[in-house]
């Protein structure tokens, strides 16, 4: 397994620019997301790594060696795709053990080979079945099988359970980060699906227009959101955005919504303009004591939880609060934000003006 580092990386279609200066580091070992809505640029990237497109400019580093001229075929690097690609005339074991047979490896080994990735994904009992009768999850199962026989340095995968049901989606990630935790191998995973990058991934890269907009643990991505559009496209609801124009002195731990002064995190850079204050529906809550004021417009119930939107004077805004608690729609309410999880943006550039997180609420 190796480190892969990405140095300035572009791709250029024509007058198209796929991916802009892309620079990130995925470690040894490291189960590291490409994430991002389609046409993002996630997929020219995974495949310039993969060396299936060459790059106009920038590096790819890969276990010490500079590998962005090099052709797939002398990177060590296994792909997995999305529609499995499996070869349909053979069974199942001549699918997995063909890149070894490729390669020239004895009969004998070839089959203890075999026998071994056929433990660790559990299909021992489907070796000598043919791959146009097996469900989707099997499926995968066996392209996943091909590629890690090699033990190649690093794994690509584009979207592998992008054609499986919501069912087996969830149970074969479950086993695709336990394979990857078992194997302590280099993955890179494309998908647009944020659910899938915060539960298996060490690290996520969110792309925007070809852009890298932020790259970082899930926790840090979720909480301090670079940009206005990694706070929407992560967070189901995702974060809500108040609307606001006003200046702000450098070290300011208020801002002014309106009539409304609402304490922020300390020491933010300093602003003035068109402005937004960005809070996560889990941070929303209703107290007496709360300074800012909405109104109910409608309620969305999911068991233990409820969502409920509420119209202000700055835009709407969803609270994710108990199930069991009563709100009654045209209700007035006074709304309550913890203080050390509000992001200010600049509303103009999308980009968050940093701060340092202090505990406590408003």
């Amino acid at each position: 397994m190796a480190e892969i580092v990405i140095k300035n990386l572009r791709k250029e279609f024509g007058d198209f620019t796929a991916v802009q200066s892309s620079s990130f580091i995925i470690a040894d070992g490291e189960f590291f997301m490409l994430l991002g809505p389609s046409g993002c640029g996630k997929t020219t990237t995974l495949r310039m790594i993969a060396g299936l497109e060459l790059p106009t400019s920038g590096e790819i580093w890969l276990d010490g060696e500079e590998v962005s001229q090099l052709p797939a075929s002398k990177r060590d690097i296994a792909f997995v795709f999305q529609m499995f690609a499996l070869y349909p005339h053979m069974n199942v074991r001549k699918n997995i053990s063909y890149p070894l047979v490729s390669q020239g490896m004895s009969a004998s080994a070839v089959k203890a080979k075999v026998s071994e990735i056929a433990d660790i994904l559990g299909i021992q009992d489907i070796l000598d079945r043919p791959v146009s009768g097996l469900s989707g999850g099997d499926r995968q199962r066996v392209a996943l099988g091909r590629a890690i026989v090699r033990d190649p340095k690093a794994f690509m995968m584009d979207e592998p359970l992008g054609a499986l049901d919501a069912e087996f989606r969830e149970r074969m990630a479950e086993e695709l980060r336990a394979l990857h935790d078992r194997m302590g191998a280099t993955t890179v995973y494309v998908t647009h699906d944020q659910l899938e990058a915060m539960q298996m991934g060490d690290k996520i890269v969110v792309m925007n227009h070809g852009v890298v907009e932020q790259f970082g643990k899930p926790q840090d991505i979720y909480d301090k959101p670079a940009t206005m559009f990694v706070a929407d496209f992560i967070g189901s609801p995702p974060m809500n955005f108040l609307r606001f124009e006003g200046a702000i002195a450098a070290g300011a731990t208020q801002v002014q919504v309106g009539d409304q002064s609402i304490d922020v995190p300390g020491a933010l850079e300093p602003a003035d303009g068109k402005l937004v204050l960005g809070v996560r529906p889990e941070h929303v809550s209703f107290s007496d004591d709360g300074v800012y004021r909405g109104r109910v417009i409608a309620t969305e119930y999911l068991g233990t939880t409820q969502i409920i939107t509420l119209e202000t004077s700055h835009g709407e805004v969803k609270a994710r609060i108990a199930s069991d608690t009563s709100m009654r729609i045209g209700e007035q309410v006074a709304l309550q934000f913890d203080r050390s999880t509000l992001t200010v943006f600049d509303a103009d550039s999308g980009r968050a003006l940093r701060s340092e997180l202090n505990d406590g609420e408003i």
